[in-house]
């Protein structure tokens, strides 16, 4: 019988390989990405100096008055739309995508075409 697999320790290996070759700068900030199981965060990272500069979730205030009786998917668009035109605004406006350990599939590839269609390059 095969060892049952932590999803959770397989998410953990599999974001520590993607950020050993993902690094947000100035020029182009690290668009990273958190899904629960009911709630997507997204942000903006500046990593040579650690700040965030733009994020947006299902949680903020703005977007949950959006996001009522939508589905994940439909939620996470109205993020990465969200995310994109607050980055836009503080003059981002190329980003390196950092999908977290997740499948770039179902929400995270939903907020990623979003962001893409609102004006942001990646």
């Amino acid at each position: 019988m095969k060892p049952e697999i932590d999803r959770r320790k397989a998410r953990a290996r599999r974001r520590t390989h993607i950020r050993k070759t993902v690094h947000g700068t100035p020029e182009r900030p690290r668009l990273s990405v958190f899904r629960s199981l009911d709630h997507i965060y997204a942000q903006v990272i500046d990593d040579s100096v650690g700040c965030t500069l733009a994020s947006a979730s299902t949680v903020d205030q703005a977007v949950r008055e959006q996001v009522v009786d939508l589905s994940k998917t439909e939620q996470a668009q109205v993020v990465g739309q969200v995310l994109a035109e607050r980055a836009l605004s503080k003059g981002v406006t190329k980003v390196v995508f950092d999908r977290g350990g997740y499948k770039y599939h179902g929400r995270v590839k939903a907020l990623a075409e979003a962001a893409r269609k609102a004006g942001l390059d990646f």
